[in-house]
């Protein structure tokens, strides 16, 4: 890669930053409250400058254990709950106090990989992600692990962090870890091993450069961050892989400092997104659009309204692909309806505000957000 693109990270409107066990808890010492203060300052940095950040926190479990006096991860699923039960509440408290510090409130969102992979929770989780950050909150995401079961034994905040990374619509998803980023070889078998500094995310050969193998608290390796990015380049997002002992890390890589492995995406970010919507979900059914509707969408760029819906065809659910078509039949668009078919039904036709005067309660005053759909020629 000839020319060097950090210095595009200073650009970046929205940022995910994700930080491991062994570094929120100290190597299970307990929670490292000088380097949340830390993180939380740098934060508070970046929102200042006019960045959104969510923060996907490590740690519950590991904090857990270090309460309850366990050495070693467990690998009883209930222990391991148990555990997540107890540490969580040290683990909010914490971001909670390091934030306060600079005026800003945290809220907590407990998510499973289901969550995101179901529609209507995706929808949800994001309306929620999505109103938190317009009110200048920082959420912290975890991986609910108290109730998830797969996830915990399968899944790791890697690719959590990636997930929400597409859910908001991320520019950067940075991957705090006790490594300086990807090295060509596992650094603690080759010492001489040398430091991917700039890659595409999707080039197949990162994943044969990592190890397999854990930390003691942690449930990924740098394979699992690597499958990360590639996940997060999706949907147009750059990962940065970097050490997050690292004094100022956050504030040094949005400056364009060479820190640890940036991945890219291959494609720029809205086409990235729009490939995602175009191709990776069934069609559910079928909205007919007047005139001045279709001009909307694909003259103005604009979110769909149901006021310029005419008819709805199908049974689909909140939060599920449909096709947006003309009265031709010919379709302009498709994207992630916020109604179900029943209720897209009742509201066809009628304003924003009457939504919920006609259904009782309102999701959303679009029928379909411009961030969640596409054109069909795009």
């Amino acid at each position: 890669m000839e020319d060097s693109q950090r210095p595009l990270l200073g650009r970046a409107r929205h940022w995910v930053v994700k930080v491991g066990s062994a570094l929120v808890t100290n190597d299970g010492r307990g929670l490292d409250h000088e380097r949340i203060r830390a993180w939380a300052r740098q934060i508070a940095d970046l929102r200042a400058a006019g960045a959104r950040v969510t923060l996907v926190s490590s740690g519950a479990v590991a904090e857990g254990m270090q309460r309850l006096g366990w050495q070693r991860r467990p690998h009883a699923l209930y222990q391991m709950q148990a555990a997540a039960a107890v540490g969580q509440m040290g683990l909010v408290q914490a971001y909670e106090t390091a934030f306060k510090d600079h005026g800003l409130h945290a809220a907590q969102i407990l998510l499973t990989h289901d969550d995101l992979s179901n529609r209507a929770r995706y929808l949800n989780a994001r309306s929620t992600l999505r109103a938190l950050l317009e009110m200048d909150v920082v959420p912290v995401v975890n991986e609910n692990d108290t109730v998830a079961t797969e996830e915990i034994r399968f899944g790791d905040n890697d690719s959590l962090a990636a997930l929400v990374a597409n859910l908001v619509d991320a520019d950067v998803l940075v991957i705090l870890t006790d490594q300086a980023g990807l090295y060509e070889a596992d650094p603690r078998m080759h010492p001489d091993a040398a430091l991917i500094h700039e890659a595409y995310a999707n080039d197949v050969r990162l994943e044969a450069m990592c190890s397999d193998a854990p930390g003691v608290l942690g449930s990924g390796g740098m394979r699992a961050k690597v499958q990360a990015a590639a996940r997060a380049a999706r949907s147009g997002a750059a990962t940065v892989i970097a050490s997050g002992r690292e004094p100022d890390c956050l504030a040094r890589i949005r400056a364009g400092e060479p820190l640890g492995s940036l991945l890219l995406p291959a494609r720029e970010p809205l086409a990235a997104r729009k490939q995602w919507l175009a191709n990776h979900l069934q069609v559910r059914g079928r909205l007919w659009l007047d005139d001045g509707a279709v001009r909307s969408l694909c003259e103005a760029g604009r979110s769909l309204l149901a006021v310029g819906v005419r008819r709805v065809d199908g049974a689909f659910a909140r939060g599920e692909l449909v096709a947006c078509v003309d009265g031709e039949g010919r379709e302009v668009a498709r994207g992630l309806v916020n109604y179900g078919a029943e209720d897209a039904k009742r509201i066809a036709g009628r304003a924003s505000h009457e939504i919920e005067a006609v259904l009782g309660f309102v999701d959303e005053p679009e029928l379909i957000h411009r961030d969640n759909l596409v054109l069909a020629e795009q």
